[in-house]
């Protein structure tokens, strides 16, 4: 039913991570190959294309379905209905952010300190443009095709670039003076793709499946009993943020399940146990779907 085009490159196989949890298994015969197939009824066609170009094909009507990153959408300018963000990147689940950057002894604290003529270079060259104008500066932008941090400041006197930790903008001897976007990983559907009940019903079930399995990441199920006398000690030491679920046994105690975060679990389940705990079971979660 659905043409799915996903991304190839530096998300291409956090996004097959993700696909995988989701039981959407992107199979190819082989890592080069831009061909692949998901054994699943509401998914016709797979491809695997360059994220930059996959936002364009998508409002043209090749694909109904793809991933990419809201960088691209804003700078191709595609219409493209969002189907939502699907948090995660190519090394952490932080989003990335384009930025303005200047040689870390710039005189330059911000967009507006820089001069008319600033010479600035980006594989954003379009959303650059709209930025620098829409803030009255001249900007005399030029693509880059890659290592745009190494051409300030002999070539360039400032660079539009990504970061996701700020680690490589830093190492280069760059100081950010502007955010120009955020862009987490976003599922852009073609608009009259959307429009058709079957294909949104089919866009809408794989959201759930992609959603459910990204809430689920870092999280177990835990389990335990607990003595009648002590459940509101044991349930008072559980995380906050839902309420377990606490049932009573047929001999009078008490049955309880919760959902937790990973990191915790090495310390929780101590403090459960010297409360009072028994029978205490962590097992994995594949998705959680609200």
């Amino acid at each position: 039913m659905l043409r799915v085009v996903l991304p190839k490159g530096s998300l291409e196989k956090a996004t097959f991570e993700l696909f995988e949890a989701a039981d959407l298994a992107v199979v190819r015969s082989s890592s080069v190959d831009y061909r692949a197939s998901i054994d699943d009824p509401r998914v016709h066609e797979v491809r695997i294309l360059r994220p930059q170009e996959i936002p364009v094909y998508v409002a043209e009507g090749l694909f109904d379905v793809g991933i990419t990153g809201r960088d691209w959408v804003e700078e191709t300018s595609s219409d493209v209905v969002s189907l939502g963000e699907l948090r995660y990147s190519k090394a952490t689940s932080n989003p990335v952010k384009v930025v303005v950057a200047v040689a870390g002894d710039s005189p330059y604290e911000s967009v507006a300190d820089l001069p008319n003529g600033v010479r600035v270079t980006s594989e954003y060259p379009e959303m650059t443009r709209r930025f620098f104008a829409e803030r009255g500066v001249e900007a005399d932008v030029r693509l880059s095709y890659g290592a745009s941090e190494a051409k300030i400041p002999d070539i360039a006197d400032c660079v539009v670039d990504i970061t996701e930790t700020g680690r490589a903008l830093k190492a280069a001897g760059l100081r950010v003076i502007d955010t120009i976007l955020t862009s987490f990983t976003e599922v852009v559907a073609n608009p009259k793709s959307y429009e058709d009940p079957d294909r949104r019903r089919a866009m809408e079930q794989l959201m759930i499946l992609l959603n459910g399995a990204l809430d689920a990441r870092g999280k177990v199920l835990l389990k335990l009993n607990v003595p009648a006398n002590l459940c509101d000690a044991v349930v008072g030491i559980l995380p906050a943020a839902k309420s377990p679920t606490v049932n009573q046994l047929a001999n009078g105690d008490f049955a309880v399940e919760t959902v937790v975060a990973k990191s915790e679990i090495n310390r929780l389940i101590p403090a459960l146990s010297e409360a009072g705990a028994t029978d205490l079971i962590e097992l994995p979660i594949s998705k959680i779907v609200p």
